[in-house]
């Protein structure tokens, strides 16, 4: 019985764990998001010369303003949740998944999506960081 009860006690680590590291790639696809509205949108809309369609996105989210004037903490942010989110994926990734075949697929496909969002996330932090530091540095 005392085996049963250190092998749930296990489990139950391993499924926060697990749902630690969700939270952390939701979390980083939110900030690396944001990224994108504060930064990134801006620049690739006056690039292609769609300056009064960033002129009318303002006239109606005139938030825009305060997220491009705190876009380095934004940046911070998405960083460092990326960065978490890396590690957490890194650590998940060598956990056994259930012995259950049902179990296992789901344990298998749930790593996949949560890579997929974590890629996903990172790409958009890098098309971000693109278009808010990088091309305005060479023009």
């Amino acid at each position: 019985m005392s085996v049963k009860l250190g092998l749930s006690m296990s489990l139950s680590k391993e499924e926060a764990v697990v749902e630690s590291n969700k939270l952390a790639n939701y979390l980083s696809l939110f900030t690396s998001t944001g990224t994108i509205i504060c930064c990134a949108l801006p620049a690739l809309l006056v690039s292609i010369g769609a300056g009064a369609t960033l002129s009318s996105i303002i006239s109606i989210f005139p938030q825009l303003i305060i997220l491009s004037v705190y876009k380095i903490p934004i940046f911070i942010g998405a960083f460092i949740m990326l960065i978490i989110s890396g590690a957490m994926q890194y650590r998940v990734r060598s956990l056994p998944c259930p012995a259950d075949r049902a179990l296992a697929n789901v344990c298998i496909r749930t790593r996949k999506i949560s890579g997929f969002i974590y890629l996903v996330s990172v790409t958009i932090f890098l098309t971000g960081l693109l278009f808010a530091f990088i091309i305005p540095f060479f023009t």
